[in-house]
């Protein structure tokens, strides 16, 4: 009961997707988008994944402002107090000060879980026994945790984590945590493969637990000028008054991710290795990776479809639509009803400039 009524959690909803172009749109991202084809999108998925741990009353949504309606819309259960907006989008430090000095303010022995809202996880019961550990240790802990993923793969698409072998006790039994020696920037192939057979590595999924004491104080050292700017709302927190105080002094915050401002300079981070069948669906291609596929290894999201001397491809269309394709190996295939993209699944890297450059040349209704 003590984590349960000490436990807050803090789920990161803002980001745009552009990787997932054309489905992910600047008005309608990836997180609110039911990717999977079950019914629910991943922000819903996230949500009730994180039910099991604390009441949804300690369940926060940090997103943009522009996504308030959409927010509310797919997850009307959650308190609309508890839907924290961003006026600017200054990267996940200063977003993550805003929630942790307003949960600090609602209870100061807040236990943090912070995780995005956009990443799929298979094995839910091994994630939730990896986050209790990580929260008994927080609590108990001026610590800093990030759950680390078990590379399956020399991925060069992710940070790494490296950390020493020892493990530490936790409320002294032996336990999975271990200390992190040094964050590891996006390597080349050559660098990735030597990680992956070192088996002191991990992939950075950005999951990261702390209570709201060690954070706080992380800031203080770290980025004092985070700290100064969230402690001067103190008083606004929580009242009528929050809304006009962020409005009015987010934007001035520095524009940078938790990993720099505070994980990559702090001494008191840990990791706990984890292998939760993990898949941040950053592209196009992650998602065909998870996804169940037919005996030509296509994934198709709709029934009336003929597929002919077609293989390895994902199709993505609305469901209303029929669709005749032959003669495609590798392809991305996806319609979002205004935009068709057909597009190798080897250079889906390439998407997000294309994006991009759709904007530049036709308007920002592409974007």
């Amino acid at each position: 009961m003590t984590i349960k009524t000490n436990t807050f959690i803090l789920i990161m909803a803002g980001g745009v997707g552009s990787r997932f172009w054309p489905k992910s749109r600047n008005h309608f991202p990836k997180q609110f988008i039911d990717i999977l084809g079950i019914g629910k999108s991943l922000l819903q998925l996230t949500y009730e994944r994180f039910l099991t741990i604390c009441p949804n009353d300690q369940i926060f949504i940090l997103t943009n402002e522009t996504y308030a309606d959409l927010v509310a819309a797919q997850l009307p259960e959650v308190l609309k107090e508890n839907i924290l907006l961003e006026p600017s989008r200054n990267n996940t430090a200063p977003c993550i000060a805003y929630a942790t000095y307003k949960i600090s303010k609602l209870n100061p022995d807040a236990n943090i879980v912070v995780a995005p809202s956009d990443h799929l996880i298979l094995k839910e019961d091994v994630f939730l026994n990896k986050i209790a550990q990580a929260l008994g240790f927080s609590s108990k802990n001026d610590a800093l945790l990030t759950l680390g993923i078990s590379p399956t793969r020399p991925d060069t698409g992710y940070g790494y984590i490296q950390y020493q072998d020892s493990s530490i006790e936790n409320q002294g039994v032996p336990s999975e945590i271990k200390k992190v020696n040094a964050f590891m920037e996006k390597p080349v192939l050559a660098k990735a493969e030597e990680y992956l057979l070192s088996g002191d590595y991990v992939w950075n999924a950005g999951i990261f637990i702390w209570s709201a004491s060690s954070l706080k104080k992380a800031f203080e050292q770290h980025a004092p000028e985070i700290a100064t700017m969230f402690e001067s709302g103190l008083s606004f927190y929580n009242t009528p008054n929050e809304v006009k105080f962020i409005v009015e002094n987010y934007p001035s915050s520095p524009n940078i991710s938790i990993d720099y401002a505070i994980l990559e300079k702090a001494d008191n981070v840990y990791t706990i290795p984890a292998d939760i069948g993990w898949s941040d669906l950053g592209t196009w291609a992650s998602l065909h990776a998870i996804g169940e596929k037919d005996a030509d290894n296509n994934m198709v999201n709709l029934e009336k479809i003929h597929l002919k001397d077609t293989s390895n491809c994902i199709i993505h269309l609305p469901n209303d639509k029929a669709a005749v394709i032959r003669g495609l190996d590798n392809y991305i295939v996806v319609d979002d009803g205004e935009i068709l993209l057909i597009y190798p699944k080897s250079d889906e890297q390439e998407i997000k400039q294309v994006a991009k450059d759709m904007v530049i040349q036709h308007g920002m209704q592409y974007s």
